[in-house]
C-alpha cells in the first residue's frame, strides 16, 4: 500500500504542472504585465537529476523548474526540482539583484530560502512507513562575471549556505569559470561549452573538482539537449560518486 506522504507529493507534483502549464500558455512573449518587465524560464527532463553543486546528484530521473520573474534590476527565480515519479527533491526561491551591468563586466548578488527533501522510514501505529522530511536552508551568493569578446566569459561563483536542520551546518561553494557561447556547428546548431574547477567545503570536509556543462541548441527553436559532467579530483566528502553526469532536454520559453 501506497503511503499517503508518497501520494501527496505526486498530487502535489501535478498541480504545479498545471499551474506552470496555464501561466506560460497564458503569457504573450512582447507583453509585459505591468507588475514584472519579463517573465522567462526552462523546464528540464533527465534522467540523473544534479544539484547546484554538480557533485551531489539525485541518482534517479527527474524533473527540474527554473523559472525568473524579472523588475528592473531585481528577479525573483523559483527552482524546483522533482524525482520523475513525483517526489519533491529540492525547493529554492532565489532572490536576485543585478548590482553592477557594465559593457564587460557584471556582479549578481542574491540569496535564498530553501528546502531539501529526503525520504525517511518511521514507526507508526506500530508499523514501519515511509516519509517525506524537508530541511531547511539560507545561503547568499555572488557572482561577477567578465566578458573577454561577445561569446567567451569568465569569472567566479560563490555560495554560502546555513543548514537549519540535520544536514551539514556550513557550505563553501567557490568556483572558477568560463563559459564559450554560441559556437557554430551547422547554420542551423550551435553550442556553448562552460569548463569549470570548483572547492567545496561542508563543515570539517572539503573537496576540489572539475565540472563541465554542455548545450546543443538549434536556432530559433525551444527545445535544446544539455548535459553535465563532474569529476571529483581530491575530496574527503562521503559518501559521494566519483563521477557524475547526466543527459537533459530542456524547453525554454518567455
Amino acid at each position: 500500500m501506497k503511503n499517503k506522504s508518497v501520494i501527496g507529493s505526486k498530487w502535489s507534483f501535478l498541480l504545479v504542472l498545471l499551474m506552470l502549464s496555464g501561466f506560460v500558455q497564458g503569457q504573450e512573449p512582447s507583453q509585459k504585465s505591468g507588475w514584472i518587465d519579463d517573465f522567462s524560464g526552462t523546464v528540464s527532463v533527465t534522467h540523473n537529476g544534479i544539484s547546484l553543486v554538480p557533485s551531489f546528484s539525485l541518482g534517479d530521473p527527474a524533473m527540474l523548474f527554473d523559472l525568473k520573474f524579472r523588475k528592473g534590476r531585481f528577479s525573483f527565480e523559483p527552482d524546483m526540482r522533482f524525482a520523475l515519479e513525483g517526489k519533491p527533491w529540492s525547493f529554492l526561491f532565489w532572490m536576485r539583484y543585478k548590482a553592477v551591468q557594465k559593457e564587460r563586466f557584471s556582479l549578481r548578488i542574491g540569496m535564498h530560502p530553501a528546502l531539501n527533501f529526503r525520504t525517511v522510514s518511521v514507526i507508526r501505529n506500530g508499523e514501519q512507513e515511509e516519509i517525506i522530511e524537508s530541511r531547511r536552508f539560507l545561503a547568499g551568493e555572488l557572482a561577477p562575471s567578465y566578458a573577454l569578446t561577445d561569446n567567451i566569459n569568465v569569472g567566479m561563483y560563490y555560495l554560502y549556505s546555513r543548514g537549519l536542520d540535520d544536514s551539514a551546518k556550513n557550505t563553501h561553494f567557490l568556483v572558477a569559470n568560463m563559459a564559450f557561447d554560441h559556437i557554430g556547428v551547422t547554420q542551423q546548431f550551435s553550442m556553448s561549452f562552460s569548463p569549470q574547477v570548483y572547492y567545496l567545503k561542508q563543515d570539517h570536509f572539503e573537496g576540489v573538482y572539475a565540472v563541465a556543462f554542455v548545450t546543443l541548441a538549434k536556432q530559433d527553436f525551444p527545445l535544446s539537449v544539455s548535459a553535465i559532467f563532474n569529476k571529483a579530483i581530491d575530496t574527503e566528502i562521503l559518501p559521494e560518486k566519483d563521477f557524475v553526469w547526466n543527459v537533459s532536454l530542456v524547453y525554454r520559453f518567455k
